[in-house]
């Protein structure tokens, strides 16, 4: 009799989340820009304990309204904010969905640019993959900014800073005197 009535109540509790989940409520711009004044405070200082929320309800708003014309701008913010909290995993699926669903978004060669930048070389030190990124970007997106640095930062994959700093400086020096 006890398994019964727990079967039932367990049916019936699966039914109304069921029922309920239909019900989710929309998500909104003014939900997600109100979400954003959260994320930081006026002077960029990431409120890391809002991170998860935040990314879960920007990707949640891409996943409602995949065809809004703001949903690659917020996939874009999820994938930024995953990369300052170090969450490389979160960082690399949200720029392959950006690439995949939405590669002529004015932002998707920085996505990938940050990627291989910030994710590959500098959280992962993957100079491989870091390279292949570069190179995707330099493919897919020649007519950008983001190709020519990311050509430049193929050259310097590997170095320390003042190994760049060397190979920067005598190359500005040699352009003023030109």
């Amino acid at each position: 009799m006890k398994k019964t009535i727990k079967m039932v109540a367990f049916a019936l509790m699966a039914v109304g989340m069921l029922a309920c989940g239909g019900n989710e409520k929309k998500i909104t711009e003014e939900d997600l820009k109100a979400t954003e004044r959260i994320l930081s405070d006026e002077r960029g200082v990431l409120n890391e304990e809002a991170v998860p929320g935040a990314v879960e309800q920007y990707c949640a708003f891409v996943k409602q309204s995949p065809n809004d014309p703001q949903a690659p701008e917020w996939l874009f913010k999820a994938m930024q904010v995953e990369v300052r909290v170090g969450a490389s995993d979160e960082a690399i699926k949200l720029t392959e969905q950006l690439v995949k669903d939405y590669p002529e978004y004015v932002n998707t060669p920085v996505a990938l640019f940050m990627l291989a930048t910030n994710v590959y070389d500098g959280q992962l030190h993957n100079l491989d993959k870091a390279r292949v990124t570069f190179e995707r970007v330099i493919n897919d997106y020649p007519d950008t900014q983001w190709a020519s640095d990311a050509k430049v930062m193929i050259q310097m994959l590997g170095m320390t800073e003042e190994e760049m700093l060397d190979k920067i400086i005598p190359a500005s020096e040699a352009e003023a005197t030109e």
